[in-house]
């Protein structure tokens, strides 16, 4: 709520709320100023798009593909013209195992949608915890991940493969040649000493490239107390 008061965003969306539709806290939003829509569950995962102003349009949540999978992953909505997705792919440690294999099975229906999303032709924002690392360079160096699924070369693949549908990764668009981490674990003193990963990604069609003014990650907001271990990442598109 401080990090809404201070910044403001017309949109926002949000990963890994472990709550119910009871639990929600869409009263204070909507007291906030921020429609909503959410999708939840009680114990892990739940996803929402918030919107300022405005009701979020639901277009769709969960992923086509498999309709036994009721994991509250995925979350898709129309805000002032805009497709925005907020998505919160799966870790998919230990690897290899049962929970990598449900990482890249859920990923590559994620690669179906978003294929006939960018074909539409609308302007979409594909955002969220996407769980990896596209290159060496988004991660600090170190040899600790070395086994973990996020930077694995079959989940870096899977994000190549997003790249070349033709969706325009903003932050490494706007920033070409930095180090940009979003996310820096609570152990090992990790946040203090900026060991820190980029896995929060903000990916645009065609319609929204020509109209990116601007991208970055809100890191202070890493250092607050009680913090999340991952910091806003966020883009500004001209009107």
């Amino acid at each position: 709520m401080d990090w809404l008061a201070d910044a403001a965003p017309d949109v926002v969306c949000l990963q890994e709320l472990k709550a119910s539709e009871r639990q929600f806290p869409a009263g204070a939003l909507a007291d906030a100023g921020y429609g909503s829509v959410f999708l939840g569950e009680s114990v892990w995962n739940g996803v929402a798009i918030l919107a300022r102003g405005v009701e979020p349009v639901l277009t769709r949540t969960g992923l086509p593909g498999n309709e036994d999978d009721k994991q509250a992953r995925y979350i898709e909505a129309a805000v002032n013209g805009v497709i925005v997705t907020s998505l919160y792919a799966p870790n998919g440690n230990p690897q290899p195992g049962p929970k990598f294999a449900y990482k890249l099975a859920w990923t590559e229906r994620l690669l179906d949608h978003a294929a006939e999303l960018f074909g539409t032709g609308l302007p979409v924002v594909l955002a969220g915890d996407y769980n990896i690392v596209p290159e060496p360079r988004d991660i600090y160096e170190t040899t600790s991940y070395r086994d973990n699924a996020l930077v694995q070369p079959e989940s870096r693949a899977l994000f190549a493969r997003l790249l070349d549908q033709g969706w325009t990764d903003a932050l490494r668009k706007v920033h070409p040649d930095e180090t940009v981490y979003t996310f820096w674990d609570y152990m090992r003193n990790r946040w203090p000493r900026n060991a820190g990963l980029r896995l929060d990604h903000l990916l645009l069609s065609k319609p929204l490239v020509r109209r990116l003014a601007d991208a970055g990650v809100d890191r202070d907001v890493r250092g607050a107390e009680h913090a999340s271990d991952h910091a806003p990442a966020w883009i500004e598109l001209r009107d």
